[in-house]
């Protein structure tokens, strides 16, 4: 048994109810009570030298512009883009010093950005439609995401009784399939199926009143005595962990 462990179950409920904002969750890792173990890339190794000789960038799902603003000195034009409308005034605040403009949108298939205008698109885990990033790149140009697959969590949805999320077959097979569609050259792909790990259950349930596509219409009210139930696996174990999927894709828009 753990330290954390001997509180009751009610004070982890209490605990996961704090309010989040951007997206970061370094609250988790910074108080040990999740850990995902390490890629075999480095988002920010890899983007960093291209980021350098960048004119202009888009940065799609900025959230809070955590990561963006590590990558700088930035571009002198460089976007953002965020659908989480909370999030938009926190990340037009940390990327101020770079002048990044920070867009609102509310539909991937239309995004209010020009065409034929990035050096470099970067995404890290944001939704994306490839023929608006094919629109927005310049010839030559090159766009680069790491994304969450399908079996991301997905032992959450199976403990919890709940439906496989909508997304389930989201892939790096399925995503260099639409890539290609849209026009744009693979360059680099790897895909890599690891571990996170939680230590208790008020990090569960702060965690998937996040990730709200996870598990459909999450309360603790619905799945109380499934949670209850990790909980008491918790206190045994110490630990729980779940699928963290993830898969890197570089793609390359053509010279004209």
């Amino acid at each position: 048994m753990t330290i954390l462990q001997t509180r009751p179950f009610s004070h982890y409920v209490s605990d996961a109810l704090q309010g989040f904002t951007g997206w970061d969750f370094s609250y988790l890792v910074a108080t040990g009570r999740m850990s995902e173990s390490p890629l075999p890339w480095n988002l920010y190794t890899l983007i960093e030298p291209l980021v350098r000789d960048a004119k202009s960038l888009l940065d799609m799902g900025t959230g809070g512009g955590e990561f963006l603003s590590r990558l700088a000195p930035l571009p002198p034009h460089t976007y953002a883009t965020e659908g989480y409308r909370p999030n938009v005034s926190i990340a037009a605040e940390r990327l101020k010093p770079w002048n990044v403009q920070v867009v609102a949108y509310e539909d991937e298939q239309q995004l209010p950005l020009p065409s034929a205008h990035f050096d470099l698109i970067m995404n890290r885990h944001e939704s994306f439609a490839p023929q608006e990033v094919y629109r927005m790149l310049k010839p030559g140009a090159l766009f680069i995401t790491q994304q969450c697959g399908g079996h991301n969590d997905i032992e959450f949805n199976h403990m919890l009784g709940a439906p496989d999320p909508v997304y389930k077959d989201w892939s790096l097979e399925s995503a260099a399939e639409g890539v290609r569609a849209a026009g744009l050259e693979i360059i680099a792909q790897q895909e890599h199926k690891g571990i996170t790990r939680f230590f208790d259950i008020g990090a569960i349930i702060y965690y998937l009143n996040i990730i709200e596509w996870q598990v459909e219409n999450f309360s603790v009210e619905r799945y109380e005595q499934q949670l209850r139930n990790i909980h008491d696996q918790l206190v045994t174990k110490g630990y729980v962990d779940v699928t963290c999927h993830r898969f890197l894709l570089a793609a390359r828009k053509k010279e004209s």
